[in-house]
């Protein structure tokens, strides 16, 4: 028996940094995704090919998954099927392939993305019709037993789609609507590890507590004036939106998370009429977003190449884990 799964990429629209800590976010998955598929198999193991990260036939028993030395490129398929049959014992083996339709460079979740595909794929292969919750729950484990910390909204945007307001590890996952709205994203051409941003800026937080908690609660309330924005259908919802989006972006500068190449994106991107801009995810590198609509996105594209970095196409309000076949 096989299946195969796809799940979204996402993109942060507020929040970053301020969302570990059980403040609220704004997230959006994106047409680029993550697929796995899945066939059972007699043998009690599983067989793991991911030739994308160069990945060629990796094999470890079911009995013996999460222990012994475990490839980074197989950490979280692994520890995504330990955690399943930790919960839901099943007899059958496994063989998985992943395929990704985006680079893991970019900062999209890639890791997430595959998470959630598996978790839906055992669910989906086994019959056992997980919800949205469930799948989430296994998920979120997953990743915090991979990388050791984290806060699930790259999980949820994966698991549920749309644009979404998260917050505290997954006990606030709310749809918003926001009518007419488009990023145009900018990439820096450089990367840097999640895990290493968040140990800075808890180093920091260390040296200055009070500046860096006061941080986060100007943070949650920048996203709670964008939620009730949202809500109640804003006028100017756009942009007032980006003014919020530029506020965020300066406490973002406060934790120190901002880099040079970010900073010429974000304001190439205000320059050229977007509504607002910041970066999107843990920052140092990756990718910057500007909000736009039909009437500027193409004059900021053309802001952003013209300073020397890509402009990854993208669609946001995927929709989110999905049965391909």
């Amino acid at each position: 028996m096989s299946i195969t799964i796809s799940a979204p990429g996402k993109l942060m629209l507020m929040g970053e940094h301020a969302v570990v800590f059980g403040k609220p976010s704004i997230v959006t998955a994106v047409n680029h995704r993550i697929y796995a598929t899945l066939e059972t198999i007699s043998e009690p193991k599983i067989i793991l090919n991911a030739p994308e990260v160069g990945l060629e036939n990796y094999q470890k028993a079911l009995s013996d998954l999460g222990t012994g030395q475990i490839p980074k490129e197989s950490s979280f398929v692994e520890h995504s099927v330990k955690n399943f049959i930790a919960k839901y014992p099943i007899q059958n083996g496994l063989q998985i392939t992943t395929k990704a339709g985006f680079s893991s460079k970019f900062g999209f979740g890639s890791s997430s993305a595959v998470t959630v595909c598996v978790v839906k794929g055992l669910s989906e292969i086994f019959g056992l019709n997980l919800s949205n919750q469930e799948i989430f729950e296994i998920s979120y484990k997953t990743v915090l037993d991979v990388q050791g910390k984290g806060s699930g909204f790259d999980i949820a945007a994966a698991v549920w789609g749309g644009t979404i307001l998260f917050q505290n590890k997954g006990e606030v996952v709310e749809p918003l609507d926001i009518p007419n709205f488009d990023l145009v994203v900018g990439y820096t051409g450089k990367k840097y590890e999640t895990v290493k941003v968040l140990d800075e800026v808890k180093a920091t937080e260390n040296q200055f507590p009070d500046i860096v908690q006061g941080t986060y609660s100007n943070i949650e309330i920048l996203v709670q004036k964008a939620v009730a924005m949202i809500k109640t259908g804003d006028d100017n919802l756009l942009q007032n939106l980006g003014m919020l989006m530029n506020f965020n972006q300066g406490q973002l500068d406060t934790l120190g998370v901002n880099c040079l190449e970010l900073a010429e994106i974000i304001y190439s991107a205000r320059e050229a009429g977007a509504f607002g801009s910041k970066l999107s995810g843990s920052g140092k590198g990756d990718c910057a977003v500007a909000l736009v609509d039909n009437s500027n996105k193409s004059q900021v594209a053309e802001a952003i190449s013209q300073k020397g970095y890509e402009v990854i196409d993208i669609v946001v309000n995927a929709e989110g884990a999905r049965v391909e076949s």
